[in-house]
């Protein structure tokens, strides 16, 4: 099952960060010789000859000063644009390029205000990112930053990055330890914890045609269960989506994949959901009690081989 509609359960607090910026100073000396229109004096006679000396350290060179790269200008966001909410987000914006990369991201930025998202550092904005999504708070992961610019995994779109220029008024940065690795070929769920592995279990994903969506996305928020089925515990949400929406059923159109329980487990392991990814009900709530708004979700056919110790 997908997930329309999205509520806060989590008190959050907030990691303020200052960014400082280092100044670069250069200083050149220049020597001009005098200029004289009178006639060059006698020669004097050269001096008597003695023994050599050694010469002494030579001065380096002057080394030009590094120059910093400069940093892209925004570019007006028009209020006209759109603002990325719980239905797909707009078009446009870059592939994440390292979608599938294993490693954490520990640190997420919560808009304070709306903020103009764009293509590229100092490219055209798209959207805006607004402080909640459905009322519920939103943080996205960090996963790159640029020349003053920061990219964010982008909500309600699969496998996409927003790039956020430099600015200190407009969002907050709060520390992320938790992630969330679904393994497609082995049915599993791993939660990690400052990079640890804490616990794994079974786990039933998407059927054919509506396979869950790889790479890294996000949790999003969570909401109460939309029916019995559920088991009476609460769902979270992702950032992702459906591949294809025109593939699920039309109830769930523009809605979510979901992290959730079952009213039974007789069907972990199985690729059975319509892209959600299906836990134990005690996974579930141990997930829900751990695992903060704005964790890391990589989803992989299945996770390299752990390197083994040389001998």
């Amino acid at each position: 099952m997908l997930f329309a509609r999205l509520v806060s359960r989590w008190p959050v607090g907030w990691l303020a960060a200052a960014l400082g910026v280092p100044l670069l100073l250069a200083t050149a000396l220049l020597a001009v010789p005098a200029l004289t229109s009178a006639p060059p004096p006698p020669a004097a006679p050269p001096p008597p000859a003695g023994p050599a000396r050694p010469a002494g350290p030579t001065a380096p060179p002057d080394e030009a000063a590094p120059s910093e790269e400069p940093v892209p200008a925004a570019a007006p966001a028009p209020d006209s644009l759109p603002v990325v909410d719980y239905d797909p987000a707009p078009a446009g914006f870059p592939a994440d390029p390292r979608t599938l990369d294993t490693a954490p991201l520990t640190e997420g930025l919560t808009p304070t205000r709306d903020i103009a998202a764009y293509d590229a550092p100092g490219g055209r904005p798209l959207a805006f990112l607004a402080p909640t999504i459905n009322g519920v708070k939103l943080t996205m992961p960090i996963v790159e930053r640029r020349t003053g610019w920061t990219a964010v995994l982008l909500p309600s779109a699969n496998r996409r990055l927003a790039w956020l220029p430099p600015a200190e008024d407009d969002r907050t940065l709060v520390p992320l330890r938790d992630q969330i690795v679904v393994e497609r070929r082995h049915h599993r769920l791993t939660w990690r914890r400052d990079g640890q592995a804490k616990q794994s279990w079974p786990v039933s994903l998407g059927m054919s045609g509506q396979a869950t969506p790889l790479g890294r996305t996000f949790v999003l928020g969570r909401t109460p269960p939309p029916e019995p089925v559920y088991g009476g515990v609460d769902v979270l949400a992702l950032g992702a989506v459906p591949d294809d929406p025109d593939a699920v059923p039309a109830g769930l159109r523009g809605a979510h994949i979901g992290v959730h329980t079952w009213y039974n487990d007789d069907t972990l392991g199985q690729d059975v959901t319509n892209g959600c990814i299906r836990l134990p009900r005690s996974a579930q709530r141990q997930i829900l009690a751990e695992v903060p708004p704005g964790a890391s979700v990589l989803v992989v056919e299945e996770l390299p081989p752990a390197p083994t110790g040389h001998v």
